[in-house]
């Protein structure tokens, strides 16, 4: 009669992490719970049995095939699972992330990435946000591809450089209206610099011993400006954002 397989060898793939390891010619796993493996790497989880589902070492923990003695002996040198788990698999091995998960994980990935260029960008006819939805489509349209290694916010500007540059919408950073006030003494020293860094200069007026001046500047300018008067003025200027995006204006 054939062996029946027991149930303990049945591992349910709802909750687990499958970290992975190749190692003298095998591959090695363990199944984990999840956002343990990244707790365990960062010191924060101590417990082995906190991380692990099962304290064994499988050659496919789906199939529930466990490793062989001699297997273990010959990669690891040694047979003691949890020291293999703890110190090899656990520290070096790549995290496996299921189909299923991983369309999720890029589908919440892209969608993170589109709600941050909306609140970044305007149409530059009306100087109005986008709908999310709108950006996403322009995004398929523009071929842009999500980075799952990457966390959104730094995917932000590389996807703004694309959406100009491969698809149909019109699209620019919004604008920030800022306030600069100096002490007149530094006005000749610093405005050239200061209007350099305005897209358009709103206001500008000078009293007796104070001058300010109303831009609208890219938000990338905000830094650039800050430095500068932190550099030159040695606190004696002040920067103020008034608003973050530039909105229509009734006509």
């Amino acid at each position: 009669m054939p062996q029946i397989q027991q149930p303990s060898n049945q591992i349910k793939l709802t909750n687990v992490s499958i970290v992975r390891l190749k190692k003298g010619g095998k591959r090695f796993e363990i199944a984990c719970y999840k956002n343990k493996v990244q707790e365990w790497r960062n010191g924060v989880e101590t417990d082995l049995d906190d991380v692990l589902q099962i304290n064994n070492v499988f050659m496919n923990v789906s199939k529930g095939e466990v490793a062989k003695s001699g297997d273990l002996q010959k990669a690891f040198g040694k047979t003691d699972t949890s020291e293999i788990t703890s110190m090899q698999i656990l520290k070096k091995g790549e995290v496996q992330v299921g189909e299923k998960e991983r369309d999720h994980d890029l589908t919440s990935l892209r969608k993170e990435i589109a709600t941050l260029v909306a609140e970044k960008c305007v149409d530059p006819s009306t100087q109005r946000p986008y709908p999310v939805g709108m950006i996403e489509k322009a995004m398929a349209e523009a071929g842009y591809s999500v980075k799952p290694n990457k966390n959104a916010k730094s995917q932000v500007s590389e996807c703004i450089k694309q959406l100009q540059s491969d698809s149909k919408l019109p699209i620019q950073r919004a604008r920030m209206r800022v306030k600069v006030s100096l002490p007149v003494a530094d006005v000749e020293k610093l405005k050239a610099k200061i209007t350099e860094c305005a897209e358009k200069v709103e206001h500008e007026e000078t009293g007796t011993t104070e001058w300010d001046i109303t831009l609208l500047i890219d938000p990338g300018q905000f830094r650039v400006i800050n430095e500068l008067l932190q550099k030159e003025c040695k606190g004696r200027g002040r920067l103020e954002t008034l608003t973050f995006a530039a909105t229509a204006t009734a006509s």
